[in-house]
């Protein structure tokens, strides 16, 4: 796969790709991330990327002409098109069933806007897909951007190195995953369940989707009601 990042601060990326799965999946290969500087793309002395908006009003609007030329450019690295995503608090909330389906993709074209916002000629004539990661404000795409990147990066065959580790995942059967214990077996006064010392493996698998319901029945009641919804229409 690969990923291209716009961005106005490519370097904020520096640390978070550096390293762990992020790390691993590019130096094997399995992910390749260009990041390319939107201010690159400006045509006047100081860079400018921002202006007033027209009809008054507070803060700094992103201009198209730079994006415009940036996104033109990125779309030629690659023979491949790409799916181009522009992050903004006005797009469809991002969750793991998006995440697993950009990770059949093949190459994926990340925008991150800044200021109060983006000029809307950048949204239609783009006409990329919009998406959020949640009903709250940053001061960029930046940050989002690197969450999808992770999320969908780690899901991405060999990224975990054990293909089953992801499938257990919060979200990833519509339940939050199931309480997990390692060494020492007691730590203060706190026993691990005997029924993962049993070498059961069936029971086990039981006992882990028991607990994995009704975690999620006491902390998030609204994705067994969304499941139960999908099931009534004949959803999967």
């Amino acid at each position: 796969m690969r990923v291209d990042i716009l961005t106005l601060f490519p370097e904020m990326f520096e640390s978070p790709l550096g390293h762990s799965i992020l790390k691993r999946a590019r130096e094997n290969g399995l992910v390749d991330i260009v990041l390319t500087n939107i201010r690159d793309f400006t045509k006047d002395t100081f860079r400018k990327v921002d202006d007033k908006p027209y009809g008054g009003g507070p803060g700094m609007v992103m201009m198209p002409g730079p994006l415009f030329d940036c996104f033109e450019h990125v779309q030629k690295l690659s023979p491949e098109k790409g799916r181009a995503i522009l992050l903004t608090p006005q797009g469809q909330k991002f969750d793991q069933k998006k995440a697993l389906e950009l990770s059949a993709e093949k190459r994926l074209i990340l925008i991150a806007g800044r200021y109060e916002g983006l000029d809307e000629r950048i949204r239609i004539g783009l006409d990329a897909e919009q998406i959020s990661i949640g009903d709250y404000v940053l001061s960029g795409g930046e940050l989002p951007a690197m969450v999808i990147i992770d999320s969908v990066v780690r899901l991405l065959p060999d990224a975990l190195g054990d293909e089953d580790s992801s499938k257990d995942d919060s979200f990833s059967a519509g339940l939050l995953e199931y309480p997990q214990y390692t060494r020492p077996e007691v730590f203060r006064d706190m026993k691990v369940p005997d029924i993962l010392l049993s070498g059961d493996h069936a029971k086990i698998a039981q006992w882990r989707r028991q607990q994995a319901i009704e975690r999620t029945k006491k902390w998030r009641p609204d994705l067994l009601e969304d499941n139960n919804n999908k099931n009534e229409r004949g959803e999967h």
